[in-house]
């Protein structure tokens, strides 16, 4: 089965909003949506941003206002996104932090207003829809950029390095695993199998690894997938494997789970000259929400200890010390909105552009269809 070819490029980011916030004073957010993706990321990490300040929060529930206002005294708190961009109190920067099925609507209705906006991953259910954002943004000038934080993980901007430089010569096979043990459900729309929410592991942590994937090596060229329903009462999919053949020649092996009793390495690159090894998970989610935010606690941000780093080498198992260890570099999530920032003062590019989402998401869908199917879909150049 053949599908359309992801965007290869992205395009030139618009320059008006240069021209409109030069000179001025700090650029006013409005955060739509404070459940997990607003409250433990992207409200911590615009506070953080130098040129950014937290202007209004949206939410309707009682205790997300409650806690909005705790967290951040002075903040505006109102139940309707639509005064983000309309009269005299349009904000500077729109941010979707909210159910995946409202991110098309929200942010086009924002980018028909000409403010520039961030949506949280996935930025649509389609890579068609992806596109079309992506068209009107260039139409209007306005700003559009995707919160793909995992680009700013410690351990991915360490195997980013050591791909880069060369350390494993050529890369023939990557695995990245981004695996939970969660055999009881949590409910809520992201585990909901209704095809309007978006939900299940395929468009949640997969949107994770497979943009990581194609930053690392490139467009798909083709994808093969298995995706299952594991836990009793689950709706959506909790256990999926992702096999993308990239046009460089790279296999791409791509697991996320919430099912897996024991957890495999977070990342194993195999080259011609070496491997990379790397167990555990990048520690600024679990900062965030203990409350940790960055610039605030005296002491390095995104550092893991040195027992926890990966080992580069051949032959033998890490879990015996083959290998030389190689230090993590710091993860650095406060580096996305440092670039949004510079780009609607400067013109800027987005750090992750809508093109470059419609790509992930065209792999995502490619996925899908091979699992359904049982065939592997190819992309047609």
């Amino acid at each position: 089965m053949n599908a359309t070819a992801p965007d290869s490029a992205p395009s030139p980011a618009p320059s008006s909003p240069a021209s409109r916030h030069a000179g001025r004073g700090p650029l006013r957010v409005g955060l739509v949506g404070y459940g997990l993706a607003g409250s433990v990321f992207h409200a911590p990490l615009v506070a953080a941003a130098e040129g950014l300040v937290l202007d209004t929060v949206v939410t309707s529930d009682p205790a997300r206002r409650a806690q909005a206002e705790e967290e951040y005294p002075g903040v505006r708190v109102t139940a309707s996104a639509e005064e983000l961009w309309s009269g005299g109190s349009a904000v500077d920067l729109v941010v979707v932090a909210s159910p995946n099925k409202t991110h098309v609507p929200l942010a086009t209705a924002a980018l028909s207003a000409g403010v520039p906006v961030v949506v949280d991953k996935p930025l649509a259910g389609t890579a068609a829809e992806a596109r079309e954002l992506a068209g009107l943004a260039d139409r209007t000038g306005t700003f559009l950029s995707v919160f793909q934080n995992r680009r700013w993980d410690n351990d991915f901007l360490t195997v980013r390095r050591i791909v880069a430089d060369g350390e494993l010569g050529e890369v023939q096979r990557f695995e990245s695993r981004f695996e939970r043990w969660r055999p009881q459900l949590k409910g809520g729309w992201r585990e909901s199998g209704a095809p309007e929410e978006i939900g299940g592991l395929l468009y949640d942590l997969g949107s994770h690894v497979v943009d990581q994937a194609l930053v690392l090596f490139g467009p798909a060229a083709s994808v093969y997938a298995e995706t299952d329903v594991r836990r009793p009462g689950a709706e959506a999919d909790d256990d999926t494997f992702i096999a993308i053949t990239h046009e460089s020649g790279v296999r791409s092996h791509l697991y996320v789970s919430a099912t897996a009793a024991q957890l495999g390495p977070r990342f194993r690159v195999l080259g011609s000259r070496a491997g990379y090894v790397k167990y555990g998970l990048d520690p600024q989610e679990a900062a965030l929400r203990d409350g940790h935010r960055p610039g605030n606690t005296g002491a390095p941000w995104g550092v893991e200890p040195e027992h926890l780093w990966g080992r580069l080498g051949s032959g033998e198992s890490p879990a015996t010390g083959g290998g030389t260890p190689v230090p993590t570099l710091p993860g650095d999530y406060p580096a996305y909105y440092a670039a949004v920032a510079a780009a609607l003062r400067d013109g800027g590019p987005a750090p992750v552009s809508a093109h470059e989402a419609a790509q992930c998401l065209a792999v995502l869908e490619a996925a899908r269809v091979s699992s359904r199917d049982g065939v592997t879909v190819s992309f047609e150049n």
